[in-house]
């Protein structure tokens, strides 16, 4: 591999309410737990993962859904989380399954980014422990154990290792990770939607691509300014949205994208 490509899979699919997605003004006071909503008001979006085939390493950003959500969904989510969301796995679609497709042994990852601790990203983390190195921000690594919104038993006796954000060209705010000390490949702090989210930049021979993870949840929130219906902080996320679309905008900028995004099928990038 001479050059990085970045690979888009998705790890099934999340049945959500659409005000999850796009901020909704409501007479309903929290309109994206989809209670009491209508079917009319609800959506199934996909769940996507990335591998980044890079010269120095071989990298996953998120791990989309464990396969218990086929047999044993309640139990693996949780009764609170079950009841705002579910999801749909398909057999050969887990993020191990699609690797072992590949003729990729978890063995064989580098890295494995995590841009949230949110159920839909870190769900298939146990099927990828064997990567030789799990990253989070320490920003999200704090959040997911003071706050709520998050289920602790995904990850429970998963080593993962928290990172410090330092100073880097990109992003609302200019911190994150430099992956490889070589301006390829950032994690970029875009905090808002969760307290610690990064978004992933890579660097291809094209122009880079943008991962936005839960920035927005599709091109249109970023085209139209709209920001997903849960938040930690409206300000942060507005800065993020803010940052990713300007960013979008540059010539240099292959392609962005919103990790739930329906228009976005898989394919192979670089």
């Amino acid at each position: 591999m001479t050059h990085p490509r970045v690979h888009v899979w998705h790890t099934g699919e999340v049945y959500i309410d659409k005000a999850l997605a796009f901020e909704e003004k409501s007479l309903h006071p929290i309109p994206y737990t989809g209670w009491l909503r209508p079917n009319r008001k609800k959506c199934w979006v996909p769940v996507s993962t990335y591998l980044i085939e890079h010269p120095k390493g071989m990298i996953l950003v998120d791990t989309g859904w464990h396969e218990e959500v086929r047999n044993n969904q309640r139990n693996h989510l949780g009764l609170f989380a079950s009841s705002m969301f579910k999801g749909r796995l398909p057999e050969g679609k887990a993020v191990h399954e699609q690797l072992t497709a590949y003729g990729i042994e978890p063995s064989e990852i580098d890295y494995v980014l995590m841009t949230h601790l949110h159920s839909d990203h870190v769900s298939g983390i146990k099927h990828v422990t064997q990567a030789k190195k799990i990253l989070v921000s320490q920003p999200e690594w704090e959040a997911a154990h003071r706050e709520l919104g998050y289920v602790k038993s995904m990850w429970n006796g998963v080593n993962m290792t928290p990172f410090e954000l330092k100073q880097i060209p990109h992003g609302p705010y200019k911190l994150g990770l430099d992956l490889f000390q070589d301006g390829s490949v950032y994690m970029v702090y875009t905090p808002g939607h969760s307290s610690g989210q990064c978004s992933v930049l890579v660097q291809t021979v094209r122009g880079w691509v943008l991962l936005a993870s839960d920035v927005g949840y599709a091109a249109r929130s970023f085209t139209e300014s709209i920001l997903p219906g849960v938040k930690t902080n409206k300000i942060d996320a507005q800065r993020s949205l803010d940052w990713v679309r300007g960013f979008s905008e540059r010539e240099d900028c292959l392609i962005t994208l919103a990790n739930h995004d329906p228009d976005i099928h898989p394919q192979i990038i670089g």
